[in-house]
């Protein structure tokens, strides 16, 4: 139903939109505050969306009634499933076979599957006047008596993948290691959370100011869904305060947005609130990994099996599967393990989406590999480098295939473990741990070795070096607080010869940036950096020809294939014997990323995705109650890491550079994330080992920790 106010006027839609894709680039620009966000746009006369949500997990919509909220105070417009039931469904990533597609409703028509799910949209003059208009909404759900449960169609997406006889060699093998990983929801929790702003043009186009990590996509995916030309939309990313996958997907909120704004030609504008983001957000993780790793004698990998089970929401964002297909084809994570039999399942669930978040699938799998591995050396009493360096290649076996179908590009896994073990001092630790357990302390060291391949594909750039010298590059990169201005500004000056402050970035507006991918997948500097790389040489080259300034190149660089970094981490962490508190004492990071054009971005991604890693490993879960009811929708309810939680972090770096891309780059922004967790349930584990516990699951809060002191306890009485 729609219930609309007389048109009072659009006094912007000749107005000037400014240079919103050329940011203050100073290095201190966020912190004086002249960031310019979503919320930071200037759109008189917008009306402030509010959305009414289910409060039940699942059921059908009994009753929705809303004309005393249309006829309320500045309200302008009330919506509900019937009236965006011609929406056409958002395009999924279908990396993995899927089945079926669950239904993309941009409110809930007939019934609803998830709580927080929208089932009606208010477009209100103020904010306070849209939530007032919702309470006198009536709204009736029969809940299902099945409420708790998932859809019982089955998998919507399965995967396998196998190399050798897995099987026989299973059955061969000396030994045979099995382990457990379930990792709990996430929430990604970026200090933006969601925005959008649109502001209809008089040409009959829209402006869309969206807080997203693929303004490209965005306009693309708007256009298909909703049936408008692409070349009427124009899609700005300004600054994005943190994103992690969240912000990767269009959600069903945003597109009423844009359909609102199209549909009655006002300007419209959306922000979601800390708790919208916890119900109705992407989360991330919830993977459950079971693996059984033959090994022979000696300690070498003959066979890995796995199962992984992908654990979806009510509805699919664009790369839903993604963490499910890395999960496994990343297996076995570098080691040579020359027989695998591989299988992952992608269901349903009555919950909110899971989409990707910093990892998708990269952590679950090193958890999983790196547990396997622990076992193996505990089960032969070998330390826990020297097994690693007796299943990883040597460095002169590069490039290589893995058994899951994947080109390793160089690497020299073995130098990064001697490494980490010489950085860290390894034999005095595990010394000094030895002396304090005798005295009764809880302490213990985890290793944990990981890849993490950067994002494939495409990525474009435009450079132009006008008369006066000054270089402005256009990307089809995006960011959200990772310093590309200056990476960018980097590989330029370098090719150039011009003085980095000469260069000006401009990314993240589909009007005055060529197309591209965005940020997501460690992708940017591997691939958008190469793409700068390429258009600077043919600029330097047409001025050593003799071509005179300006100059202009445009370029879409295609990689030759992934670029995979690696790390090697190594924690050392103490268990209060009477709280079961954690406590991470030290922890060592070696990284090969290749090629690193910004020394300094790169350790604050490492030590980014290393507070994420520990915020996944100590503390954070999703929870739902047995009704399906989110327990945790807020920050009193859901734990993150401060910092009194980061220990101290001494990193270091290899460099073997990939030949799949220009400038020899590897992606680092996920490698925290990843190593974090593996290393940190490892050491764990070697903690409470002296009381016989072998196994944990995260997160390793200081009641599962000593719930499991106090069952090893009782085993051993």
């Amino acid at each position: 139903m729609s219930h609309d106010l007389p048109e009072r006027g659009n006094p912007f839609m000749n107005g000037d939109l400014g240079d919103q894709a050329l940011r203050d680039q100073t290095p201190d620009a966020l912190l004086r505050g002249a960031g310019r966000y979503c919320d930071d746009i200037a759109l008189p006369g917008a009306f402030h969306v509010v959305f009414l949500r289910s409060d039940e997990a699942s059921g059908a919509i009994t009753a929705l009634e809303a004309s005393e909220a249309a006829g309320m105070p500045g309200v302008r417009a009330v919506h509900t499933g019937a009236d965006v039931a011609g929406v056409a469904a958002l395009p999924v990533n279908a990396v993995m076979p899927l089945a079926r597609v669950p239904s993309f409703a941009v409110l809930a028509k007939d019934r609803v599957d998830a709580v927080g799910q929208p089932v009606a949209a208010i477009l209100a003059r103020t904010r306070a006047e849209g939530m007032d208009a919702a309470e006198a909404i009536l709204l009736e759900i029969e809940a299902d008596p099945d409420a708790t449960g998932d859809p019982a169609q089955g998998p919507i997406a399965e995967q396998h993948w196998s190399a050798g006889d897995a099987a026989g060699a299973m059955a061969r093998a000396a030994h045979r290691i099995e382990a457990e990983v379930i990792h709990a929801r996430c929430a990604p929790l970026s200090l933006e959370p969601r925005g959008i702003a649109v502001r209809p043009e008089a040409d009959g186009g829209l402006t869309i100011w969206h807080s997203t990590q693929t303004p490209h996509r965005t306009r693309s995916h708007l256009a298909e869904m909703l049936g408008i030309d692409a070349g009427l939309l124009r899609v700005i990313a300004p600054d994005v305060g943190g994103a992690f996958g969240m912000k990767a997907s269009l959600y069903p909120e945003e597109v009423y947005c844009v359909w609102a704004a199209h549909s009655l030609r006002v300007p419209v504008r959306w922000r979601a609130t800390r708790s919208e983001d916890f119900l109705s957000a992407t989360h991330g993780r919830g993977i459950a990994m079971r693996g059984t790793l033959g090994i022979d004698a000696d300690g070498r990998f003959r066979a890995l099996s796995a199962e992984i089970d992908a654990p979806l929401g009510h509805w699919l964002p664009n790369s839903a599967l993604i963490p499910g297909w890395n999960a496994a084809r990343i297996l076995p994570c570098g080691y040579d393990v020359p027989a695998v039999d591989i299988t992952s399942t992608a269901t349903c669930a009555r919950r909110a989406a899971t989409g990707i978040y910093r990892g998708a699938g990269r952590p679950e799998a090193a958890a999983l590999m790196e547990r396997l591995v622990d076992k193996a050396a505990r089960k032969l009493g070998l330390d826990p480098f020297d097994i690693r360096l007796r299943n990883l290649p040597d460095a002169d076996q590069f490039p290589r295939g893995t058994a899951t179908g994947q080109t390793l590009d160089s690497g020299d896994y073995a130098g990064a473990l001697r490494r980490l073990r010489q950085l860290s001092g390894y034999d005095a630790l595990a010394a000094e741990v030895q002396r304090r357990r005798a005295g009764g302390d809880l302490v213990g060291l985890g290793v944990a070795f990981f890849l993490e391949p950067s994002g494939e594909g495409w990525e474009s750039a435009r450079v132009t070096w006008h008369e006066d010298g000054r270089v402005e590059i256009a990307s089809g990169s995006s960011a959200q607080g990772q310093a590309r201005a200056r990476s960018y500004s980097a590989i330029a000056a370098e090719a150039l010869g011009v003085p980095p402050g000469d260069i000006d970035v401009r990314y993240g507006d589909s009007g005055t940036c060529p197309e591209g991918i965005g940020a997501l997948a460690s992708r940017s500097t591997a691939i958008g950096g190469s793409a700068v790389l390429e258009c600077c040489r043919a600029l330097r080259a047409a001025r050593d020809a003799g071509d005179a300034l300006p100059l202009v190149h445009e370029t879409r660089f295609e990689t030759r294939g992934q670029a995979w970094g690696y790390g090697a981490y190594l924690v050392q962490l103490s268990i209060d014997a009477e709280t079961g508190a954690p406590q991470i004492e030290a922890a060592f990071c070696v990284d090969d990323a290749g090629r690193v054009v910004d020394a300094q971005s790169a350790s604050d991604q490492i030590v980014g995705g290393f507070a994420q890693g520990v915020g996944a490993a100590l503390m954070e879960a999703v929870r739902y109650d047995a009704s399906g009811q989110l327990l945790t929708a807020s920050l009193m309810d859901y734990a993150v890491p401060r910092a009194g939680d980061m220990p101290p972090l001494t990193l270091a770096e290899l460099a073997t550079p990939s030949g799949m891309n220009p400038l020899g780059a590897k992606g680092v922004g996920e490698a925290g994330t990843i190593g974090a967790p593996a290393a940190i349930l490892n050491a764990a584990i070697d903690a409470l080992s002296p009381l016989g516990v072998q196994d944990l699951q995260m997160p390793l809060t200081s009641q599962t920790l000593w719930h499991a002191m106090q069952a090893a306890k009782g085993d051993r009485s």
